[in-house]
């Protein structure tokens, strides 16, 4: 049996990844007169004076919804919200083996910014956060936009900041061996999408000032034809000398490739125009950019991917879990900057001087104590910027 056999052999057995299991005993009609009437009014009356006490009388507090439109499942494209349905209760499944907390997929049906916004908002508060994925660039950047407009609980489209704050976790480490700081490096974004410029924003926060990002047309400038708005506006921010050569020729004397992107556009040969003690992060699945032996080959001196077969596995895996614990614990709500970075910080803060080396530079996704970490930092970034409200 190959391995997609048995995946459909299990998933055949499980009928669903997840279930809704009571907390509350009702075992006689003494319990089921407190669990629901006469017993239910006094909470809904409490609630009905004061919202904010929903996550104190329900289980509001610790739930996520895991949205998506079906339409950027995976790497399988396009294929609709109910055959996206296994990757959102999937995701669910890590939220509570990673970060106790529980969340719930809804798959939406329709493609329409507008209407998937209105969707979302009028459901949201039945929960504690948004957490939306697998929706198709660039209308998620516009999705995620319009519901912090709208809404008053955390939205957080794991696709672009999950992996921003992974990638930094790593970077932070990675320059950290190399001994270079990321106010001076030049890094090289190939893939323009949601996760490339959310990557690149969350790097400009953090001080990286020579970024070049890199579609299929080669580099993004400022004036660039043929782009959409929000690639429009982070060209307005990147590549300040407007620079509009191929991706190769970005590379060179480059110190960070970040690779979001498509597989085997990366050779060997163009990592060796990259600068001394470079940091390659392929991170296309299943097939990097570049495959970490051949980056090995063009000098790389850290080497990433999103792969679990090969060192530092830059996994979203590491961020969403603690990232909600956190925000849910004090009632946050946004996920802001301060708050992302605060998790990257201290997912690299995990591992110690002394265990650094060019094959750890990211803690493994099993690491008990990175879910930890993240929440108790993100809880205390919302505290510090105000969007806490517990």
């Amino acid at each position: 049996m190959d391995a997609k056999e048995y995946a459909l052999k299990k998933h055949r057995e499980w009928q669903g990844k997840i279930e809704i299991v009571s907390r509350a005993e009702v075992k006689d009609k003494e319990s089921l007169a407190v669990a629901y009437t006469p017993g239910v009014a006094q909470p809904c009356l409490e609630i009905k004076d004061d919202i904010d006490l929903s996550y104190v009388y329900t289980r509001r507090k610790n739930l996520v919804a895991v949205i998506t439109d079906g339409t950027a499942v995976l790497g399988l494209g396009d294929i609709g919200p109910e055959a996206g349905m296994p990757v959102m209760e999937g995701k669910c499944v890590l939220f509570k083996e990673f970060g106790g907390v529980d969340a719930f997929p809804l798959c939406i049906r329709s493609k329409d910014v507008d209407e998937i916004v209105n969707t979302i908002y009028m459901i949201s508060g039945s929960f504690g956060g948004i957490n939306l994925e697998d929706i198709s660039a660039p209308r998620c950047v516009e999705i995620e936009k319009k519901l912090k407009e709208r809404c008053d609980i955390p939205i957080f489209h794991d696709d672009q900041h999950g992996t921003a704050v992974v990638v930094l976790a790593a970077l932070i480490n990675a320059l950290k061996f190399v001994k270079k700081d990321i106010s001076e490096v030049k890094t090289v974004i190939s893939g323009c999408g949601a996760a490339g410029m959310a990557i690149a924003k969350l790097l400009i926060q953090i001080g990286n000032k020579n970024i070049i990002m890199c579609g299929r047309k080669g580099a993004i400038y400022e004036g660039m034809e043929g782009i959409n708005s929000e690639q429009a506006y982070m060209a307005s921010v990147t590549n300040r000398e407007k620079f509009s050569g191929t991706l190769g020729e970005a590379l060179c004397g480059a110190d960070v490739f970040i690779g979001v992107s498509a597989p085997n556009i990366v050779t060997a040969d163009m990592v060796k125009t990259m600068a001394d003690e470079a940091v390659v992060f392929a991170m296309a699945n299943p097939i990097p950019e570049i495959m970490p032996d051949d980056a090995r080959a063009g000098g790389a001196a850290v080497i990433g991917t999103g792969r679990s077969d090969y060192p530092n596995q830059i996994n979203n895996v590491l961020v969403f879990p603690g990232v909600f614990r956190g925000a849910l614990d004090v009632m946050a709500s946004d996920i802001n900057d301060e708050m992302k970075i605060a998790a990257a910080k201290a997912i690299a803060s995990l591992i110690t001087e002394d265990e650094l080396c060019a094959e750890y530079v990211i803690p493994s996704p099993f690491d008990k104590r990175v879910a930890t970490a993240v929440a108790e930092a993100v809880s205390e970034a919302a505290r510090k910027t105000g969007v806490a409200r517990a």
